[in-house]
């Protein structure tokens, strides 16, 4: 273990806000009980385990997750599951990863009812290969997928 994480770090702000601390950070064991206790929860929550308007820690919820493991309305980590989910491993309703699974998603490989990416599968599906019922790839050009993308999407450059 590094010096960093082995020193506990503990601030809870007095001011509140709907009853949350504005900030609160948590992070490593408690020095009493040698017990873990990085729960953080504030407005900006910053711990191991932290919950807030804006949180960021290993595991992160809140209306903007930044983590290791993120939830919340916009999440961006590891793993991410949100309404707007960014990483790795993306789901929500818009999907931003590696892996995207969402309404639209876009990633290497992606998985949604617009899906685009490397590997895509969705009903409107883009990519280099894609599967969907109308699809648009390096071996099909389906003139319903290409009318959908034109419309909605105008910023992707079609074949």
């Amino acid at each position: 273990m590094n010096a960093i994480a082995q020193k506990p770090i503990r601030y809870r702000s007095s001011r509140r806000l709907f009853g949350w601390p504005l900030i609160d950070i948590a992070i490593g064991p408690d020095p009493e009980r040698g017990e873990w206790r990085g729960t953080a929860r504030g407005i900006l929550a910053i711990g191991d385990i932290a919950t807030g308007w804006i949180a960021t820690g290993a595991l992160a919820r809140g209306g903007l997750a930044i983590g290791g493991l993120a939830t919340g309305l916009i999440a961006f980590g590891g793993l991410s599951l949100g309404l707007v989910g960014l990483g790795g491993l993306a789901l929500g309703g818009l999907a931003l990863g590696g892996v995207a699974v969402g309404a639209l998603a876009l990633g290497g490989a992606a998985s949604g009812g617009v899906a685009i990416g490397g590997a895509a599968l969705g009903y409107y599906a883009y990519g280099g290969a894609a599967y969907g019922a109308a699809v648009i790839s390096a071996l099909h050009q389906d003139p319903a997928a290409i009318a959908f993308f034109e419309q909605w999407l105008p910023v992707i450059p079609l074949p």
